[in-house]
């Protein structure tokens, strides 16, 4: 019997594995010889990928433009490693980065994506300032509405108030206030395994016991029933 994962698996792990080695995705080209695919049929496999979350194609071109926890544009959030960086969609993505690398980075950032930097000493996800906290702008069970509307709002703050504040600012919903530490444990859960080579999309009752064991419960948390994939 052959070991080769589903093809979707295995495309997601040479996005994954090929952003952590260079700091940039692979093209079709390199997918398809890693894959021993043709490019058509990673292009099939790209798009049944984007259909289902497990990635963000550009609007008009057969391209990975999210592969969370990466941005293949530029954003808000800049994680440095010794050799390269990567851009993160989110700090919560930013975080991600960090436990998959699983060496020391700094995430370069701002508060409220506006004008005062920050850096934040990361290592293997666990976060080495805890004196931070981050807005979760919408419940995770809305976050693909608007993808990218979602991550841009998930910043950093040096108090609970100022999230708050921000939040009235801009003419934004309040989310959640979390820890910097608690976003942490949750990154570490939730992007801990996406560079495996069987990767699959966590099930609504995986993501549901991710979020419990990061001590997110209550209905803001809460997903819909069923046996999907989140």
């Amino acid at each position: 019997m052959s070991d080769q994962p589903h093809p979707t698996s295995l495309i997601h792990h040479l996005l994954i594995r090929g952003l952590l080695d260079t700091g940039r995705a692979p093209t079709g080209a390199e997918l398809a010889a890693g894959a021993q695919l043709s490019t058509e049929d990673v292009e099939a496999v790209m798009r049944e990928l984007d259909a289902s979350h497990g990635l963000v194609l550009h609007p008009h071109r057969c391209e990975p433009w999210i592969v969370h926890p990466f941005s293949t544009s530029p954003t808000h959030t800049w994680v440095a490693a010794r050799e390269h960086g990567w851009w993160a969609p989110c700090l919560w993505c930013g975080l991600g980065i960090s436990a998959l690398h699983r060496e020391p980075v700094v995430i370069h950032t701002r508060i409220g994506a506006e004008s005062e930097p920050i850096e934040i000493p990361v290592d293997q996800g666990v976060p080495r300032r805890e004196d931070l906290w981050v807005h979760f702008p919408e419940p995770p069970r809305l976050a693909w509405g608007n993808v990218h509307h979602f991550c841009a709002r998930l910043v950093a703050f040096h108090y609970e108030a100022d999230a708050r504040e921000w939040t009235h600012r801009h003419g934004f919903k309040l989310g959640q206030v979390l820890p910097i530490a608690q976003l942490g444990d949750l990154a570490r859960r939730w992007y801990g395994r996406h560079a495996d080579r069987a990767w699959t999309k966590w099930s609504i009752a995986q993501a549901r016991d991710i979020f419990a064991q990061s001590g997110l419960t209550g209905e803001f948390w809460s997903l819909p029933g069923g046996d999907g994939k989140f």
